[in-house]
């Protein structure tokens, strides 16, 4: 009788093929079947990331369901794919890969976490804390005795319920962060909360995992657990006491302004690595040592924020991804089949969402919350995420769960995730009120007045020419106030380091310059220093959000700080050669959406180096500021500001009065435009039609202009000009190319001087001076004055008895 082949191992997977010209198939081969696999992840998430955006989900979902339906649940359900593409020779090499990456984002995840934050946080934060990981933990004890009754029999008892009471009572923070950031309640009472409560759930989760770990060993013995613990404890105590003075003393060495060094970094991604591999060696996971290391980091300069930029877009971009896939080529959607299964199923989701949510409202009510925050909230802390598909992963490889405990409980972290967004923006809209405020336009009847302006800036590029604008504007003598808030515009990305750069900044919701010295923005220090060195009264602020919806929170700012302009950059700047270069679509919508919003007046900043590359101090300011007057409601703030910007000695004004033929209009036969206020911003004609109103506030505005001109001949001037056709408006305007600064109303009465403008936003005359053919010396400001009959779906409600916005610095997300 012939004995059994005894079943061999398939050979290890040779590194690199010598190529399909030499009959070699390259998906045979560990690097370059590595490659696809890399490149059809990143592709298949992204696009489902794309898909799934209007939703607002969160990255994390998309990634979770491509790794499912790249797995045998969907699209692996092919075997020539699964055998072709994940092989599983190649799994070694895959899951390695996404273990590094993974171990890396957790070393990033910590460096989010602020210890210091979560030793501040209030009671009644902590109190939600305990109440969102007891009451789900106590109840996933009770779900594990019903699996292990059907689907989950013979697993050790212990360690499983502790992995369940540990995967349903987990608040995923990074994901959380997100979403929160995403619908902008991070500055909200429930954001703040929120971020408190899940920041000590991530540090309790990470303690009650190392114990589930412990508790899985194939050593059963108590004694073995114990030693694990131990040590466990011992590594923690090591890293405190010996590891962070070393990573303090490298953050301490690297000084704001100049380069870190390479070695610096080297060794501390080292230290990382060392650590993962001693706690690999506990027994504790790899993943663990990267964690603590992350936390117990300095955060405070500028080394932080280097090792994020590093290694943070090569991390989440692409290893991380590969951890997802590794996940969904274990998760078998198939295997919850029949009744008992999907009654399961919908157990432990009802489980998971009943014990964080109830747990959660009830202690939030009894801290006297309101019951729609309350509810708003336990949703939120009902979030799931990546740490979950670590605990789900972990115990899987340590055989505590199965393929239908495991694919059940990946659906139920899917599922709270993704019903997260949805039902917070259902439940919770945190209206947007405020005290109304009389001042809303420069053109007023009092003008000794504050002057408020919100100035609004993207880069180091804007901050001269603005701080020389807001020079200019001051004035000197004791007439008014002015009042500058320097908002610094920040994108919201994806990076984790935008989140990171917000909870550093937010401090647990209070002005981070007011403790926080060393962490502030960098932006708004010039504006704090002018500030100091001049009696203007500088407000610096932060916005972080997606560029989509950026214009909300700087209408809303401008409401809160009774602003009565909004200063925005233009969305192109000027090139060495005098072309004007975009800086992307985007950010000329935001300026669209802030002209279609504003609870005040707008000025759009065409920046040509008003006062060249530098700060211009108050003696040495020395400016020809021209005003072409048209007529209307926008010409007549421009002229209003021109009058205010006069004050200053340093200032030249000339009012340039444009008039047309008896009998005619400045439409020269052509059609008036303009653009719609709705979310198409279509460009309309419009009739040619100057109402009597119009007229009179013109010869109002007129009459007090030539009253100050004559009191202040040296410093104003005017003339008056005769146009019978576009060709010579354009050339009149010309002639003002040498000056330093224009202002001009957005909509005059006039007929578009350009044909084809691609910023047609800036209105007739505006469109005109900003472009190339105008000037590349000169600046100019577009004014567009506040109208209140068409400001019909404010962003802010104006409440009476509202209270007042204190004028401290602000962070908003």
């Amino acid at each position: 009788m012939a004995t059994p082949t005894p079943p061999t191992c398939p050979a290890p997977m040779k590194a690199t093929s010598n190529g399909a010209f030499q009959h070699e198939n390259p998906l045979d081969y560990a690097l370059p079947l590595l490659i696809l696999q890399i490149c059809l992840v990143v592709a298949f998430t992204r696009f489902l990331a794309f898909l799934l955006r209007p939703l607002r989900q969160p990255r994390v979902i998309a990634e979770i369901i491509g790794g499912i339906l790249l797995g045998p649940s969907a699209i692996g359900r092919s075997h020539t794919f699964l055998n072709t593409v994940f092989p599983k020779k190649s799994s070694t090499v895959l899951e390695t890969l996404a273990n590094i990456g993974l171990l890396f984002f957790l070393f990033l995840v910590g460096l989010e976490l602020d210890m210091r934050s979560i030793r501040r946080t209030g009671h009644k934060a902590l109190g939600i804390a305990l109440a969102g990981i007891s009451v789900p933990f106590i109840l996933g004890i009770g779900t594990s005795f019903v699996l292990r009754s059907t689907i989950s029999k013979g697993v050790e008892p212990t360690a499983f319920l502790v992995f369940m009471g540990v995967a349903l009572s987990i608040t995923a923070f990074p994901v959380l962060a997100r979403i929160l950031a995403e619908l902008k309640l991070l500055t909200t009472d429930v954001g703040r909360i929120a971020m408190s409560a899940a920041a000590v759930n991530d540090v309790a989760a990470w303690i009650l995992l190392a114990l589930a770990i412990a508790l899985s060993g194939s050593n059963t013995s108590p004694l073995i657990s114990l030693w694990v613990l131990l040590c466990g404890a011992a590594f923690v105590l090591f890293c405190v006491f010996a590891v962070r003075p070393v990573l303090a003393l490298m953050a301490k060495r690297s000084h704001e302004g100049e380069p870190v060094k390479e070695l610096h970094i080297c060794i501390t991604l080292t230290i990382v690595l060392a650590a993962s591999f001693a706690t690999d060696t506990i027994g504790i996971h790899a993943l663990f040592g990267a964690f603590v290391i992350g936390i117990v980091m300095p955060k405070d300069g500028p080394f932080a924020g280097v090792l994020i930029e590093k290694i943070e877009d090569i991390i989440s971009s692409l290893f991380l991804p590969l951890y997802f896939v590794s996940s969904g080529l274990k998760t078998n959607v198939a295997t919850i089949s029949g009744g008992t299964s999907w009654g399961l199923l919908f157990l432990v989701i009802f489980t998971a969402c009943f014990g964080k949510i109830v747990g959660t409202v009830v202690v939030a009510i009894i801290c006297k919350m309101p019951f729609r925050e309350a509810l708003a909230l336990g949703f939120l802390m009902n979030t799931k995420g990546l740490v979950e598909l670590i605990v789900l992963n972990i115990g899987k490889d340590r055989k505590v769960l199965n393929d239908q405990t495991f694919a059940i409980c990946v659906l139920m972290a899917l599922f709270t995730t993704f019903i997260t967004t949805p039902i917070v923006m259902a439940v919770y809209k945190p209206a947007r009120r405020g005290a109304p405020y009389k001042h809303k336009t420069i053109q007023r009847k009092d003008r000794d007045t504050e002057l408020r302006v919100l100035a609004c800036f993207h880069s180091t590029r804007n901050i001269p020419t603005l701080i020389n604008l807001i020079e200019s504007s001051r004035g000197t003598r004791k007439r008014g106030k002015l009042c500058i808030y320097a908002m610094h515009l920040m994108e919201l990305s994806e990076r984790s380091s935008a989140i990171s750069m917000v909870h550093k900044a937010r401090n647990n919701g209070l002005p981070f310059w007011n403790k926080i010295q060393e962490d502030r923005d960098q932006m708004v220090i010039p504006f704090e220093a002018y500030g100091q060195l001049s009696s203007v009264n500088v407000r610096p602020m932060t916005a972080i959000s997606a560029l989509s919806t950026i214009h909300e929170d700087i209408c809303t700012s401008a409401h809160h700080k009774r602003a009565a302009m909004i200063i925005l950059p233009f969305h192109k700047h000027q090139r060495a050669d005098g072309s004007m270069e975009s800086l992307g679509h985007s950010f000329r919508l935001v300026n669209q959406n802030v002209l279609t919003h504003a609870p005040c007046s707008v000025g759009i900043l065409v920046d040509r180096g008003l006062g060249g590359t530098s700060q211009v101090q108050a003696s040495d300011v020395s400016y020809k500021v021209m005003v072409p007057f048209f007529g209307g409601r926008d010409d007549r703030e421009a002229l209003a500001y021109g009058m205010r910007m006069a004050e200053h000695p340093g200032i030249l004004l000339t009012v340039v009065k444009f008039a047309a033929p008896p009998g005619k209009t400045f439409t020269f036969g052509g059609n008036l435009v303009a653009v719609t206020a709705d979310k198409d911003k279509k460009v309309i004609k419009g009739a040619d039609v100057s109402s009597d109103y119009d007229k009179q506030e013109d010869d109002q505005i007129w009459s007090e202009f030539m009253s100050a001109q004559s009191s202040n001949q040296e410093s104003m001037r005017y003339e008056e000009k005769l146009v019978e056709s576009k060709g010579g408006v354009i050339t009149a305007l010309k002639e003002m190319n040498k000056s330093t600064l224009v202002v001009v109303g957005r909509m005059p009465p006039v007929a578009p001087l350009v044909d084809n403008s691609d910023c047609k936003e800036l209105g007739p005359i505006g469109s005109y001076l900003a472009s190339s053919d105008f000037s590349t010396t000169a600046s100019v400001v577009v004014i567009q004055q506040y109208n209140p009959s068409k400001d019909v779906h404010p962003l802010v409600m104006e409440v009476s008895d509202y209270p007042a916005v204190p004028d401290t610095p602000r962070f908003i997300v």
